[in-house]
């Protein structure tokens, strides 16, 4: 069954006062289906990082919650740390995993954006993959001289316009930077010595900026509570520039100054398949297959025991979703598989059965998806819940009509099969699981319209619903 996932890597700048920390994690937690994967604090960056996932709504609603949770803890002008930062919530990325595109993130990244703007009155950068300026989707550039440079520039220098909001600083929070991108691995490399500068000369030797590696973002900076300096490194392709290929080159580069590295580490989540690229390089196996590592064979077979028994108990279950309308989409999926089967039975082209197979079990997901983000804009403050509420409502009724047009198409191309008789039970099976796809998906779509307020988006529904009954 088809999932919706995207990962939410939002950069707070407060890694000291536990509390906070805690309070932020905790409006994460609040939102349904969102689990959170992982956080990390730094005391000498004074910044944290948290990582987690979910259905795309529900991700959306969590990293609005954590930012207007940051922006009523964290007092920008009393932040010292040794990272870069312009915000309370500093940097705001989603990161498709499944079944989701990355324009599909930097449409979630635009609607967070304006939503951070519209309620916490926080002006919004959009960089890389969602970046409205070609130097902005670089996010050095937007962070160019910090929050202190921001506060004076941002209403009187041109390139400093945010892409949301007034051209205002907000006076403790600063702005936000909310994107879009492909996965990213934090990794910092600790050098012996407290020499910034080394760091700093490393940095630029590495990053593609100064010429250093296509994928590597870098920078030198102080770790004071550890006498150390550290360079640290961003990977935004880790499979074109390997991480150990970098700590190679970092070593090396110590080297020359007489400096060793007393050791990495990695901040937030790190693919497995970039850890078993750098155990291939240093530990040099002969003939290495990732199936070989216990835990991806467990993983593989585990996987193969989800099915048809995991998705009807899931249906049984005491809660919202899933419901009628991925019954619904199911029992479509199945008429498109029979659909599949007959066809090639009778020696047949089945293409287009098995494109409506694919769009069905992935509109089983899609439907539930749709519901939760309505329940979520529904658990929003009485007052400010209304646009998220009908903008939930046309998903969830958009959806199933979605399901409706692919199913009556479906419905008449299983009508004007010609095949031998001995598939003729096959086929009516087809047919009628078809016709009851159709039956549960317009009772979904007539409810969700009698809730909707948006009289041009139910005008433009019914003449879709027209056009099939003709």
């Amino acid at each position: 069954m088809a999932r919706q996932l995207v990962e939410c890597v939002p950069n707070f700048s407060e890694g000291r006062d536990a509390a906070k920390i805690d309070a932020i994690v905790q409006s994460i937690l609040a939102v349904p289906e969102v689990v959170l994967l992982d956080r990390e604090s730094d005391a000498d960056h004074n910044r944290c990082v948290l990582t987690f996932v979910g259905p795309p709504a529900a991700v959306a609603d969590a990293a609005l919650r954590s930012v207007a949770k940051a922006v009523s803890l964290i007092d920008l002008t009393r932040h010292q740390g040794a990272h870069p930062r312009i915000g309370a919530a500093d940097v705001v990325p989603f990161i498709p995993i499944e079944g989701v595109t990355l324009e599909d993130c930097v449409k979630l990244a635009e609607r967070v954006g304006s939503a951070i703007w519209e309620q916490l009155q926080v002006p919004v950068y959009f960089y890389e993959a969602a970046a409205r300026r070609p130097e902005r989707v670089n996010l050095e550039n937007i962070r160019r001289g910090q929050f202190e440079a921001l506060v004076k520039e941002m209403g009187t220098v041109p390139e400093r316009q945010p892409d949301c909001g007034d051209a205002v600083c907000h006076p403790t929070a600063g702005a936000v930077v909310v994107g879009a991108r492909k996965f990213l691995i934090a990794y910092n490399v600790n050098l012996g010595t407290p020499d910034v500068g080394i760091a700093k000369k490393i940095a630029k030797t590495i990053r593609f900026s100064s010429g250093g590696f296509r994928y590597v973002k870098s920078m030198g900076v102080t770790l004071a509570s550890r006498n150390l300096a550290q360079v640290s490194i961003n990977l935004t392709d880790f499979e074109q520039t390997p991480m150990h290929l970098v700590f190679e080159t970092v070593r090396r580069e110590a080297e020359r100054y007489g400096v060793p590295v007393v050791g990495s580490e990695i901040v937030g989540l790190i693919p497995k398949k970039a850890v078993e690229m750098s155990a291939e390089y240093f530990l040099r196996y002969e003939n290495f297959r990732p199936e070989l590592v216990l835990e991806n064979r467990i993983a593989e077979a585990m996987t193969s025991r989800s099915g048809l028994p995991e998705f009807l108990d899931a249906l049984a279950a005491p809660t919202a979703t899933p419901g009628g309308g991925s019954a619904a989409a199911a029992a479509a999926a199945m008429a498109a598989a029979l659909g599949a089967m007959v066809t090639r039975l009778a020696k047949q082209d089945s293409g287009g059965f098995e494109e409506d197979r694919r769009f069905f079990t992935e509109a089983v997901e899609r439907d539930a998806e749709a519901f939760q983000g309505v329940m979520a804009a529904y658990k929003r403050p009485k007052e400010e819940r209304g646009p998220f509420v009908e903008e939930a409502l046309h998903g969830a009724a958009e959806v199933p009509l979605e399901v409706l047009e692919r199913a009556s198409a479906m419905e008449s191309r299983l009508e004007a099969l010609e095949i031998p008789a001995k598939f003729g039970s096959d086929l009516a099976v087809a047919k009628a699981l078809a016709a009851a796809a159709k039956t549960g998906v317009l009772e979904n779509v007539r409810i969700n319209l009698d809730s909707i307020q948006d009289e041009s988006f139910k005008a433009v529904v019914a003449g879709r619903l027209e056009a099939l009954a003709k």
